[in-house]
């Protein structure tokens, strides 16, 4: 092999390996750098999450899926306010019958430790194959659905709740009494 050639396949392999540690830096800094947003440990998990809509971050772990999280803007003197009450919603092992199912939790976050009650969700045409307690979640009305039948839900805790249907209803909280 002459030297020419070696000088040749030298800078060839240079190149490659310049070229291979570019795409490896962008695919490690390049998110964080064009979207602003620091990278955390799960972020292919959440690529993932975000491009297929999966909250199954690993093999043997089901995460629910935050509902939507809004920074409380109080006035003084608010007691509580919708935002107070979160929902996190994932799926679960499926029925007998191949039914998709989901696990609902409803919890009362309330810093000033307010028991929220006449808990009303938006919860479009909720139905579901596997029948829940309607003390616990009751649909009212179209896109009305009642939580722990107006009662308070203290300060701190979570009703909880598995439906199925074959899809994940969207909810959110549409009205509170504090």
């Amino acid at each position: 092999m002459s030297s020419h050639q070696s000088l040749k396949r030298r800078i060839r392999i240079g190149l490659t390996s310049a070229v291979f540690a570019f795409f490896f830096l962008l695919l490690i800094i390049g998110p964080e750098f064009f979207t602003g947003k620091p990278i955390g440990l799960n972020f292919m998990a959440e690529v993932n999450s975000a491009v297929t809509g999966s909250t199954n971050f690993g093999p043997h772990r089901k995460l629910l899926k935050q509902g939507n999280q809004v920074e409380t803007n109080r006035i003084w003197g608010d007691k509580c306010s919708k935002t107070d009450i979160v929902i996190n919603q994932g799926p679960t092992a499926p029925l007998p019958s191949g039914i998709p199912t989901y696990t609902v939790e409803i919890m009362n976050v309330c810093v000033s430790g307010c028991d929220i009650r006449g808990i009303h969700l938006k919860c479009g045409w909720f139905s579901s194959a596997r029948l829940i307690n309607p003390r616990i979640f009751k649909r009212l009305h179209f896109d009305d659905c009642l939580v722990n039948d107006g009662k308070p839900l203290i300060n701190g805790h979570t009703i909880s709740f598995q439906y199925a249907n074959t899809f994940r209803y969207p909810l959110s909280v549409s009205s509170v009494i504090c």
